[in-house]
């Protein structure tokens, strides 16, 4: 089956592709030029992007400020010029064959960029302003701000997001959003899901900061498009495009906490673009060693050691002004080792956890604009091929080496169709169909531990947007059929969208959900306590799980003088029925492991506020800041230890009830840039289970974090376009980091929260061109 998808979906972009060249345009010579400059100094503005609407033409204001779209068809043309703090600004103009076309822009700073483009609420380019469900963006600059050296470093920085470290050993992180864990979120890439159960556990750092040009976050499932376990919310990860020619080499150097350990990461950016924006390729690589950090001095670490190499391409070919090819391949390895004597092999430690991924990941992509460039089709393909040799054993044991092999395909077709007045309104209609397929298969010898798993999703869905400037309401809904589950699940979703005016966007979404009775990320992650293997397994007659979830919100901006403001206040609330739960039973399995089961428990209703405020003070100062308060609680108290003195709890684990994030930037000179950033976490409980640190299971209430970081970046302009920027900084300024570790090779390995890092000195060199 897989096989006869791929080949039909392969026969389909390459029947299009081929009518597409034929009806290619000859060489015209007909052009459109210009600059864009600031609008309150005058000065030209580098590296905007200007768009051609209505096509997939689309270019990049080079180091003078000026762009040039060549050999365009003669006709009518409307241009679009945006840049990241800026208003967007649309010029239309005509031009005819043997004939330049001069066309200028002033555009002014925007700090909060309503006219920005998102793509994570419909999958089509829509205004934010105009979005059916709110959708944050966080940009490259927030990651190149805060010193991210992967995704997991930057995506704090959202209100309702928080990273965190759920081992000592190995690292493995997981994002939560609204309070959900972090399997409630679906992850994309560039719109497709091709992060599976296996790449979720460690995914997060193996996605370099470099080859990403924004992050878009969708709380809730507002959205019909996206799979129905995105129950939390969408992380989508959009990936840099090329779009003029340029190259960066950087490198940065991080001293860890006292005990000399170093973080090295290099990247490689180069970008080429045809002349005529034909054709363009975007190549990234990176290059990362971590030293592991032991915080206690008891031989064991604290922070896993890492040795990443990711090297990618993203290339496109316009086939036509109207149509568009798009591929992109990398390729990851990565090798992380935790516990203790790192320099000898796992099985010579008293606790290791060692994991070596080889990851080769693509997409290629087909976009046909049809009936005047009005109708969208698209279709795609999209694979991830992952092999992972992992060690996760104590006491100098022989029999812990595993290895897994994981395939993710998903492949479809997207139409879009704008209807010029649909019942009451005009209105944009949305119908897809997509496949996905996952097979893993995870195989522990010695331990008589052999599972494989075959997932297959068949899905179609069907929305309509009616929208205008102040009115949008969508009505859509998502059919998928689960190959473990009997009958296909049918996933209703409503959002409503009212702006009084530019300056207020009140919306509201309901949504309903599910996750699949199958194995997740944390299942691939086996802890070590107590010098026991913990293994997770699924209870005999698990169910799927369903939710339904609601939001309400208002964004709302004013102007005091200079000053622009915006204060987001979003409320949601999420019931969660035959909730998935774990328990530690009192007996090992067959191979000796202490085993959690994933059973379905009571249900469990999790609710909040999240309130963000920005203010935009001038084109040289900003500050915003989020703060979340929310309740996530069992319906019933639920027994999480195999101890029957150990009291049951209603209040979920790792849920701070309060937790929030801020940030400041300033631009001192034309030279010298600070930045101010930080992130803040309430108390929450944990679960200590018993080993070295204590005799029995706890769940420890721990104390409130406040991690702070400043960083300061200095531009030296070399040439007339090659600048050199160094920077130094301190992250986790007040050293908040957890102070009662377990330690010893008896140690709890999953008693681990607060900030990921102690404090750390950060040296950094950029040369771009």
């Amino acid at each position: 089956m897989i096989h006869r998808t791929l080949t039909l979906i392969a026969a389909v972009i390459l029947a299009a592709i081929s009518a597409s060249v034929n009806a290619a345009n000859t060489p015209t010579d007909a052009n459109i030029g210009g600059h864009v400059i600031d609008k309150e100094n005058g000065e030209h503005i580098t590296g905007c992007i200007v768009k051609i609407l209505g096509s997939n033409l689309a270019t990049m204001t080079d180091a003078s400020g000026h762009y040039v779209f060549r050999d365009l068809r003669p006709g009518d043309y409307t241009l679009e010029v945006s840049y990241m703090g800026y208003s967007n600004l649309k010029k239309s103009t005509s031009v005819k064959s043997h004939q330049t076309v001069e066309l200028n822009f002033e555009i002014e700073p925007d700090a909060f960029m309503l006219d920005q483009v998102v793509v994570t609420s419909s999958k089509t380019e829509t205004r934010r302003r105009e979005s059916a469900s709110l959708v944050n963006v966080l940009s490259g600059n927030t990651f190149l701000n805060v010193g991210a050296c992967s995704l997991a470093d930057g995506l704090d920085f959202q209100p309702g997001v928080r990273v965190e470290n759920d081992c000592q050993n190995c690292g493995f992180t997981q994002v939560r959003i609204n309070g959900l864990d972090g399997h409630y979120s679906q992850i994309l890439m560039n719109s497709r899901p091709v992060f599976s159960a296996l790449t979720g556990v460690y995914g997060l750092e193996q996605i370099p900061a470099n080859m990403i040009e924004r992050v878009e976050v969708m709380r809730g499932g507002g959205s019909a498009l996206f799979g129905s376990s995105a129950v939390g919310g969408t992380i989508n990860i959009i990936t840099k495009d090329p779009l003029s020619n340029s190259a960066r080499v950087a490198h940065t150097l991080t001293s860890i906490g006292p005990s000399g350990a170093m973080d090295n990461n290099t990247t490689v950016n180069a970008s080429v673009v045809t002349d005529n924006n034909k054709a363009g390729i975007f190549i990234y690589g990176q290059s990362r060693y971590r030293d592991g950090y032991d915080h206690d001095d008891d031989g064991f670490t604290e922070v896993a050691q890492l040795k990443t190499q990711t090297l990618g391409a993203r290339t496109f070919l316009r086939t036509t002004d109207d149509s568009k090819l798009t591929l992109e391949y990398h390729n990851t390895h990565e090798y992380r080792r935790g516990g203790d004597q790192l320099d000898q092999p796992a099985h010579m430690a008293m606790i290791a956890e060692q994991v070596d991924h080889n990851i080769h990941a693509g997409e290629a992509n087909f976009d046909l604009w049809l009936r005047d460039r009005r109708d969208h089709l698209s279709v795609f393909a999209a694979t991830q091929n992952t092999r992972r040799q992992s060690y996760y054993g104590s006491e100098m044991d022989p029999n812990a080496y595993g290895r897994t092999s994981d395939i993710v395909v998903t492949a479809g077709t997207q139409w879009t169709h704008p209807i010029d007045r649909f019942l009451f309104m005009p209105s944009e209609l949305v119908a897809g169909l997509e496949y996905s397929y996952n097979r893993l298969h995870d195989v522990t010898v010695g331990y008589n531990h052999d599972i494989v798993q075959n997932v297959n999703i068949y899905s179609g869905y069907l929305q309509n947007e009616w929208k205008n400037e102040k009115w949008g309401f969508l009505v859509g809904a998502r059919v998928d059929k689960h190959s473990m589950i009997d009958n296909p699940v049918i996933s209703p979703r409503a959002n409503v969208r009212f702006n009084p005016s530019d300056n207020l966007n009140f919306r509201a979404s309901y949504s309903t959900g599910f996750r699949s009775p199958q194995a997740y990320d944390e299942d691939f992650h086996v802890a070590i306590v107590g010098g026991e293997r913990v293994v997770t397994v699924l209870a005999p007659g698990l169910k799927q799980e369903s939710s339904q979830s609601v939001s309400l919100s208002a964004d709302l901006y004013h102007r005091f003088g200079n000053v622009q403001t915006n204060l987001l206040v979003e409320g949601f609330f999420t019931d969660l029925r035959d909730v998935f739960a774990l328990r530690q039973l009192d007996e090992a399995d067959e191979a000796g492991n202490a085993v959690l089961e994933r059973y379905n428990g009571s249900g469990a209703r999790v609710m909040g506020l999240n309130i963000e405020a920005k203010a935009f003070f001038s084109s040289h100062f900003d500050m915003q800041g989020g703060i979340t308060l929310q309740r996530s609680r069992y319906k019933q108290p639920e027994q999480w230890s195999d101890n029957p003195e150990v009291a049951a709890e209603k209040k979920m684990f790792r849920t701070p009830d309060i937790y929030g994030y801020f940030t400041a930037n300033w631009e001192i000179t034309h030279s010298l840039k600070a930045s101010l950033t930080g992130t803040g976490t309430g108390p929450m409980l944990v679960q200590h289970l018993a080993g070295s640190g204590t005799d029995v299971d706890l769940a420890v209430r721990t104390e409130s974090f406040f991690d702070a970081s400043l960083k300061f970046t200095y531009t030296f302009r070399l040439y007339n376009r090659v600048n050199l920027d160094v920077s130094a900084g301190v992250s986790n300024i007040f050293n908040s980091y957890q102070n009662d570790f377990d330690r010893g090779p008896l140690r709890d390995s999953g008693y681990m929260y607060g900030p990921m890092l102690p404090r750390c000195i950060n040296f950094g060199v950029s040369l771009g061109i």
